[in-house]
């Protein structure tokens, strides 16, 4: 049976029901359906993350980090002292699997410090309920896309064994693929972005931070996006600039897998 091009996001879980089908499947429908799975998987990765991490410590800390120039925040977030901080609220004692979750913990602690100072989040908000009858009547997360030769199933069924962080590991992987994807369907310049930054090869002095804050800064995001992609388009480009300085605001999923894999 031929399975019809689609998009589809359903989680059920606890007091959790959200979920909707794309059907429409012009470019700019599918780039926006992505932007709001992004922010409704991004939105929830912290509360499946409460096991093994001291959640609330991580937005205290973000909250006062927050306070400092943008460039300041950068070095502070980079620096070897944050990473102690966070080796201590990591619920974890054995040194191979807290680097997992240090790992975990220092991206959440940049989306959520960044989140204070810039818009992080898509504008097309999150998914607040259930449009949809989900396709189980588990607890489960589910993703599926199917756009001409690109398809992906990303799923998880919830029972009283799964630990919540896996929980957290597939909405990371959900909002990475959704991340990857949205652009080529937005049609933004990743390229000419890349090329923006392109000058500033790692960013690891003050002078070399503030360089590459700066760039940002006077980055002209519609030359690089359609109009209602202006936006997403600077969002990428807090992505790059985050990458040059060696941080990133998406939890990275493998590091959760490598966590679970080994903790057994």
């Amino acid at each position: 049976m031929k399975i019809e091009d689609h998009i589809i996001f359903t989680a059920k879980h606890r007091g959790w029901k959200v979920g909707d089908k794309l059907l429409v499947m012009a470019d700019e429908n599918i780039a926006h359906f992505l932007a709001s799975v992004s922010n409704t998987v991004s939105t929830k990765i912290p509360e499946y993350l409460a096991d093994v991490v001291d959640v609330a410590a991580i937005m205290n800390l973000a909250k006062e980090i927050a306070k400092k120039d943008l460039w300041e925040v950068i070095k502070t977030l980079k620096s070897p002292k944050t990473s102690r901080t966070l080796g201590k609220i990591v619920f974890e004692t054995d040194k191979n699997l807290k680097k997992h979750l240090v790992e975990v913990s220092k991206a959440l602690l940049v989306r959520e410090t960044f989140s204070r100072k810039i818009n992080v989040y898509y504008p097309e908000g999150s998914m607040k309920e259930l449009k949809i009858i989900p396709p189980y009547k588990e607890d489960h997360v589910n993703f599926t896309a199917k756009h001409g030769n690109w398809i992906v199933v990303k799923r998880l069924m919830i029972d009283e064994k799964t630990p919540p962080a896996d929980v957290a590991r597939i909405l990371a992987s959900i909002n990475e693929t959704t991340t990857a994807k949205l652009p080529v369907y937005a049609k933004i310049d990743l390229k000419g972005i890349n090329e923006w930054f392109a000058e500033i090869k790692k960013a690891k002095r003050d002078v070399e931070i503030k360089a590459v804050v700066d760039k940002y800064l006077h980055f002209p995001a519609h030359k690089y996006a359609p109009d209602g992609f202006i936006e997403h388009a600077k969002i990428y480009a807090l992505r790059k600039m985050l990458e040059k300085v060696g941080l990133g605001i998406d939890i990275p999923a493998k590091s959760l897998e490598k966590y679970l894999e080994k903790k057994g």
